[in-house]
C-alpha cells in the first residue's frame, strides 16, 4: 500500500461533504420477498474535497497537495469533521471512551477500534490512523500513561501494552482519528472565473484499505 502519513489540510476539508456508504446486493424472490446480502464487513466513506474551497489561495494549496499525492497513487489522511472522534465530538477525549477488547492475561497488542450502536445492533469500525498525542487507554477503569504503559503505532491503530492485561478485565482508550482516504480521480478542472462566479471544482476522494 502507496501511503504518505500526511494529512489533508484540516481548514480545507471542514465544510466538505461526505460520509460512509454500504454496499448490499438486493435480489427479489418470486413471491415478492427480498434476500439482501452485502460483500463488505466494513462501510467506505467517500468525500469532495472541493466543497472546501474558498479562495484562490485554497485553489492552490489543493493542486499542490493533489500532485504531491501523484494524483490518485498515494493515499493520504483525511480529518472528517463529522466524525473524528472516539466519543462525543463536543466533548474531550476520555480513556473510557471504547472498550477496545477484554484481557486474556497474555495479549498485550490490540487494534484501536469505535463501536457504533444503535437498539441491540451495532458495527465495530477498526481505527488504523490515530492522531498521534490524542490516544489515552486503560484497563480495568485506571488510566495507564503513553511510552511508559503502552505504546501506539499511528499508522496502523495498534497498541501495545507493556504487559499484558489481566484476563477478564476491559481494554479502554479514547482518541482522535483520521481516515485513509486517495484521491479518486487523476485530473482536477478548474478556472480562476468559473471559480468566482462560485462554482467549485469536483475533487473525489475514496476511503482505502491499509
Amino acid at each position: 500500500m502507496e501511503f504518505h502519513e500526511v494529512r489533508f489540510p484540516a481548514s480545507l476539508s471542514f465544510g466538505s461533504l461526505g460520509g460512509p456508504e454500504r454496499r448490499t446486493e438486493v435480489v427479489t424472490l418470486a413471491n415478492g420477498f427480498e434476500e439482501r446480502n452485502t460483500p463488505w464487513a466494513h462501510s467506505r466513506r467517500r468525500y469532495d474535497a472541493g466543497v472546501g474551497m474558498r479562495s484562490l489561495d485554497d485553489i492552490e494549496t489543493l493542486i499542490a497537495f493533489f500532485e504531491a499525492r501523484q494524483g490518485q497513487m498515494f493515499g493520504f489522511r483525511w480529518k472528517d469533521w463529522s466524525d473524528f472522534k472516539s466519543g462525543g465530538a463536543s466533548v474531550a477525549v476520555h480513556f473510557q471512551d471504547q472498550v477496545i477488547a477484554v484481557g486474556d492475561g497474555s495479549k498485550t497488542a490490540f487494534q484501536l477500534t469505535k463501536t457504533y450502536k444503535s437498539g441491540s445492533a451495532e458495527y465495530v469500525r477498526p481505527i488504523t490512523k490515530p492522531v498521534a498525542g490524542t490516544v489515552r487507554a486503560g484497563v480495568q477503569g485506571d488510566e495507564l500513561q503513553e511510552a511508559v504503559h503502552y505504546n501506539v503505532d499511528t499508522t496502523t491503530g495498534m497498541i501495545v501494552f507493556a504487559t499484558p492485561p489481566d484476563e477478564g478485565v476491559d481494554v479502554t482508550a479514547g482518541f482522535e482519528f483520521d481516515v485513509p482516504v486517495r484521491f479518486d480521480t487523476d485530473r482536477i478542472q478548474t478556472s480562476v472565473a468559473s471559480f468566482q462566479a462560485g462554482e467549485v471544482p469536483n475533487v473525489p476522494v475514496v476511503e482505502v484499505r491499509v
